[in-house]
Protein backbone atom coordinates (compact mmCIF):
# COMPACT_ATOMS: atom_id res chain seq x y z
CA UNK A 1 0.00 0.00 0.00
CA UNK A 2 1.26 3.79 -0.97
CA UNK A 3 -0.93 5.06 1.56
CA UNK A 4 -3.30 4.56 4.45
CA UNK A 5 -6.31 5.29 1.52
CA UNK A 6 -5.19 2.98 -0.73
CA UNK A 7 -7.50 0.00 -1.76
CA UNK A 8 -7.19 -3.39 -0.56
CA UNK A 9 -8.55 -6.73 -1.51
CA UNK A 10 -11.82 -7.34 0.32
CA UNK A 11 -12.67 -3.40 0.13
CA UNK A 12 -15.75 -2.25 -2.10
CA UNK A 13 -15.77 0.69 -4.01
CA UNK A 14 -18.48 2.67 -5.84
CA UNK A 15 -18.33 2.88 -9.54
CA UNK A 16 -19.06 5.91 -11.95
CA UNK A 17 -22.15 4.80 -12.74
CA UNK A 18 -23.80 3.52 -9.17
CA UNK A 19 -22.45 -0.32 -9.29
CA UNK A 20 -20.51 -1.13 -6.40
CA UNK A 21 -17.52 -4.02 -7.53
CA UNK A 22 -15.46 -5.82 -5.11
CA UNK A 23 -12.15 -5.49 -4.95
CA UNK A 24 -10.43 -9.19 -5.06
CA UNK A 25 -7.25 -8.46 -6.71
CA UNK A 26 -5.10 -4.94 -6.38
CA UNK A 27 -3.20 -5.92 -9.47
CA UNK A 28 -6.74 -5.58 -11.73
CA UNK A 29 -6.85 -1.64 -10.97
CA UNK A 30 -6.55 -1.09 -14.66
CA UNK A 31 -10.22 -2.30 -15.76
CA UNK A 32 -11.80 -0.49 -12.72
CA UNK A 33 -10.21 2.82 -14.19
CA UNK A 34 -11.42 1.57 -17.59
CA UNK A 35 -14.77 0.79 -16.95
CA UNK A 36 -15.27 3.89 -15.16
CA UNK A 37 -13.94 5.85 -18.48
CA UNK A 38 -16.30 3.60 -20.53
CA UNK A 39 -18.89 4.83 -18.31
CA UNK A 40 -18.20 8.33 -19.55
CA UNK A 41 -18.02 7.88 -23.10
CA UNK A 42 -20.87 5.71 -23.19
CA UNK A 43 -22.86 8.19 -21.69
CA UNK A 44 -22.33 10.63 -25.17
CA UNK A 45 -24.37 7.70 -26.73
CA UNK A 46 -21.71 7.67 -29.34
CA UNK A 47 -21.77 5.70 -32.70
CA UNK A 48 -18.97 3.57 -31.63
CA UNK A 49 -16.67 2.64 -28.64
CA UNK A 50 -13.16 1.31 -28.82
CA UNK A 51 -10.93 0.62 -26.25
CA UNK A 52 -7.52 -0.81 -26.46
CA UNK A 53 -6.17 -2.27 -23.10
CA UNK A 54 -3.03 -4.44 -22.29
CA UNK A 55 -5.99 -5.88 -20.01
CA UNK A 56 -4.98 -9.54 -18.97
CA UNK A 57 -1.91 -11.43 -19.00
CA UNK A 58 -4.55 -14.34 -20.60
CA UNK A 59 -4.63 -12.93 -23.90
CA UNK A 60 -1.29 -12.42 -24.19
CA UNK A 61 -1.05 -15.95 -23.16
CA UNK A 62 -3.45 -17.38 -25.35
CA UNK A 63 -2.45 -14.82 -28.80
CA UNK A 64 0.98 -14.21 -28.21
CA UNK A 65 2.49 -11.07 -29.58
CA UNK A 66 1.00 -11.65 -33.18
CA UNK A 67 -2.38 -11.55 -33.41
CA UNK A 68 -4.83 -9.19 -31.34
CA UNK A 69 -7.74 -10.54 -29.46
CA UNK A 70 -11.06 -7.94 -29.60
CA UNK A 71 -14.55 -8.21 -28.46
CA UNK A 72 -17.42 -6.84 -29.67
CA UNK A 73 -21.28 -6.78 -28.59
CA UNK A 74 -22.23 -6.56 -31.92
CA UNK A 75 -21.57 -9.57 -34.57
CA UNK A 76 -21.71 -7.68 -37.82
CA UNK A 77 -18.77 -5.49 -36.28
CA UNK A 78 -16.46 -8.07 -35.43
CA UNK A 79 -17.31 -9.74 -39.14
CA UNK A 80 -16.22 -6.80 -40.30
CA UNK A 81 -12.99 -6.15 -38.36
CA UNK A 82 -11.77 -9.82 -39.19
CA UNK A 83 -12.30 -9.08 -42.92
CA UNK A 84 -10.48 -6.12 -43.01
CA UNK A 85 -7.90 -7.74 -40.70
CA UNK A 86 -7.53 -10.75 -43.52
CA UNK A 87 -7.29 -8.56 -45.88
CA UNK A 88 -4.47 -6.01 -44.52
CA UNK A 89 -2.46 -8.77 -42.90
CA UNK A 90 -3.04 -7.24 -39.47
CA UNK A 91 -4.55 -10.53 -37.69
CA UNK A 92 -7.21 -9.76 -35.76
CA UNK A 93 -9.20 -12.70 -33.64
CA UNK A 94 -13.11 -12.25 -31.94
CA UNK A 95 -13.24 -13.78 -28.59
CA UNK A 96 -16.72 -14.50 -27.12
CA UNK A 97 -18.82 -12.64 -24.30
CA UNK A 98 -19.88 -15.55 -23.13
CA UNK A 99 -22.53 -14.12 -20.31
CA UNK A 100 -22.36 -17.49 -18.42
CA UNK A 101 -18.74 -16.56 -16.67
CA UNK A 102 -20.59 -13.46 -15.42
CA UNK A 103 -21.62 -16.06 -12.82
CA UNK A 104 -17.54 -15.93 -11.43
CA UNK A 105 -18.00 -12.12 -11.21
CA UNK A 106 -20.77 -12.25 -8.62
CA UNK A 107 -19.61 -11.03 -5.18
CA UNK A 108 -21.57 -11.49 -1.74
CA UNK A 109 -20.92 -7.85 -0.91
CA UNK A 110 -21.12 -5.90 -3.73
CA UNK A 111 -22.80 -5.93 -7.41
CA UNK A 112 -19.37 -7.35 -8.96
CA UNK A 113 -15.91 -8.21 -8.16
CA UNK A 114 -13.12 -6.72 -10.22
CA UNK A 115 -11.89 -10.33 -10.95
CA UNK A 116 -13.64 -13.73 -11.77
CA UNK A 117 -12.00 -17.21 -12.01
CA UNK A 118 -8.40 -17.77 -13.66
CA UNK A 119 -10.24 -19.57 -16.48
CA UNK A 120 -11.61 -17.27 -19.05
CA UNK A 121 -9.68 -14.36 -17.58
CA UNK A 122 -9.88 -12.54 -20.98
CA UNK A 123 -13.41 -13.28 -21.34
CA UNK A 124 -14.50 -12.26 -17.67
CA UNK A 125 -12.62 -9.40 -18.14
CA UNK A 126 -14.44 -8.02 -21.07
CA UNK A 127 -17.90 -9.27 -19.45
CA UNK A 128 -16.43 -6.76 -16.68
CA UNK A 129 -15.59 -3.81 -18.47
CA UNK A 130 -19.40 -4.64 -20.72
CA UNK A 131 -21.46 -4.17 -17.24
CA UNK A 132 -20.21 -0.69 -18.04
CA UNK A 133 -21.42 0.38 -21.61
CA UNK A 134 -24.97 1.41 -20.71
CA UNK A 135 -26.71 2.50 -22.57
CA UNK A 136 -25.45 0.04 -24.95
CA UNK A 137 -23.39 1.27 -27.88
CA UNK A 138 -21.84 -0.86 -30.32
CA UNK A 139 -18.07 -1.39 -28.49
CA UNK A 140 -15.00 -3.17 -29.72
CA UNK A 141 -12.30 -4.21 -27.07
CA UNK A 142 -8.63 -5.15 -27.62
CA UNK A 143 -6.51 -6.99 -24.96
CA UNK A 144 -3.56 -6.36 -26.28
CA UNK A 145 0.23 -7.36 -25.46
CA UNK A 146 1.56 -3.79 -27.33
CA UNK A 147 4.73 -5.15 -28.40
CA UNK A 148 6.64 -7.20 -31.31
CA UNK A 149 8.85 -9.74 -29.86
CA UNK A 150 10.68 -10.23 -33.24
CA UNK A 151 10.87 -7.66 -36.23
CA UNK A 152 8.81 -8.19 -39.26
CA UNK A 153 8.18 -5.86 -42.74
CA UNK A 154 6.30 -3.20 -41.23
CA UNK A 155 6.80 -4.44 -37.76
CA UNK A 156 10.13 -3.60 -35.98
CA UNK A 157 10.61 -5.79 -32.75
CA UNK A 158 9.71 -3.34 -29.90
CA UNK A 159 6.28 -1.38 -29.28
CA UNK A 160 3.37 -2.08 -31.46
CA UNK A 161 -0.13 -0.45 -31.86
CA UNK A 162 -1.89 -3.86 -31.89
CA UNK A 163 -4.97 -3.93 -34.05
CA UNK A 164 -4.57 0.20 -34.66
CA UNK A 165 -4.47 -0.73 -38.58
CA UNK A 166 -7.61 -2.58 -38.48
CA UNK A 167 -9.12 0.21 -36.60
CA UNK A 168 -7.96 2.73 -39.32
CA UNK A 169 -9.60 0.79 -42.32
CA UNK A 170 -12.62 -0.05 -40.36
CA UNK A 171 -13.54 3.67 -39.42
CA UNK A 172 -12.27 4.44 -43.27
CA UNK A 173 -14.66 2.50 -44.51
CA UNK A 174 -17.51 3.32 -42.19
CA UNK A 175 -17.16 7.18 -41.55
CA UNK A 176 -15.39 7.72 -44.87
CA UNK A 177 -11.70 8.93 -46.33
Amino acid sequence: MLSGNAYRPGDVIRMRDGQTVEVTSTDAEGRLILADALVEAASEKPDLLIDFASLTGAARDAFGAEITPFFSNEDELAQELLKIGKAIDDPVWEMPLHRPYLESLKSKVADWMNVGSRQGGAITAALFLALFIKPVVPWIHFDMIGFNLRARPGRPEGGEAMGLRVVFEYLKERFGA
